[in-house]
């Protein structure tokens, strides 16, 4: 199991670092997109920043991650090449997947992230299937599965749970709840909105915790991680969050309520992040900034470079296509 970090400067730096580079690129993102240089859909992870940048600094490098189509966070803070993950949105060959899974797809199996998925709930199963792969191979790992909250009323979730439970394997279910399944808003979709308890009919325990700051969601991750490896048995973490757009990023979001969005633009990761620093670490707003202007210049630098890489040529595409 992952040993416990100490709370300090340096482990709460990297928090930040890794919060502020996941909004960042999520922000060149959408301005490529609105460019053109993106195909298909875009959905960005802004505002979910502190459940990928706890959960997974919580895990050890060898145990294993499916993610969703809200996916670049998890990836970014599972320690994804910016070049490789700008690449794959661009439809560069030297992306993850050859520029051919695009935004929604984006894997790593080298790295142990079995891939983001645009099939909602998808994930759930393909996580199912490396632990029980864990179990047989008798190896000290974990999988951790992200899913959201429109994904926990898909069947494959439940089935999910129910194999986890009956085959007893280390899955760590970390449900975002972002409160809206498209624009549906969750008080609309099931009549018991605390999405944790979904585990107890399957005998699985869970808890709810506040999805925006960062070392909470550390914390129980690294204790709950640490339960289903020792016990061999799954867990749920519900993460309460908020996103800071529509669905998607042509979605305009409309239907958000006002009240909610000043709630949590008010309670933004980054600014709980912030206050971590400042009051836990004694940072100074002006170490603060540097941090963010560091980041600022790691992601340009990614960026050109990624835009100066070739997609894959017509002949390589058919071949792939012949091979496959």
């Amino acid at each position: 199991m992952a040993k416990k970090k100490t709370i300090n400067k340096d482990f709460l730096i990297s928090l930040y670092s890794t919060m502020i580079k996941i909004r960042k690129f999520e922000e060149e993102g959408t301005k490529l997109y609105r460019q053109g240089h993106i195909r298909g859909y875009f959905h960005p992870y802004w505002g979910q920043e502190a459940i990928a940048s706890g959960i997974l600094s919580a895990m050890n490098k060898d145990d294993y991650v499916t993610s969703t189509h809200r996916g670049h966070g998890h990836c970014l803070a599972w320690g994804a090449d910016l070049v490789r993950m700008f690449s794959e949105l661009l439809g560069r060959e030297d992306g993850y997947c050859k520029g051919l899974g695009g935004s929604m797809h984006i894997a790593d199996y080298t790295k142990n992230n079995l891939g983001a998925n645009g099939i909602v709930g998808s994930c759930v199963p393909i996580a199912v299937g490396a632990a029980l792969g864990i179990k047989i191979r008798d190896e000290n790992k974990v999988v951790t599965t992200f899913v959201s909250d429109g994904g926990c009323n898909i069947g494959s979730f439940l089935e999910g749970l129910n194999l986890a439970s009956a085959w007893k394997l280390p899955v760590l279910f970390v449900i975002e709840n972002n409160q809206y399944a498209v624009s549906t808003p969750i008080e609309s979709s099931t009549g018991e909105t605390d999405l944790f308890k979904r585990g107890l009919s399957f005998g699985i325990e869970g808890i709810r915790i506040n999805g925006n700051d960062v070392l909470e969601v550390y914390e129980t991750a690294n204790k709950y991680i640490d339960y289903c490896g020792k016990n061999s048995y799954p867990y749920i973490i519900e993460c309460l969050t908020f996103r800071k757009s529509g669905h998607h990023i042509n979605d305009p979001g409309t239907y958000l309520p006002e009240d909610k969005v000043n709630f949590y633009r008010n309670n933004d990761p980054l600014n709980i992040g912030k206050k971590h620093l400042t009051k836990l670490a004694g940072l100074s707003d002006e170490e603060i900034n540097n941090i963010e202007q560091e980041t600022d210049k790691v992601i340009e630098e990614a960026l050109k470079v990624a835009l100066d890489k070739p997609e894959m040529e017509a002949k390589d595409f058919l071949r792939l296509v012949d091979e496959y």
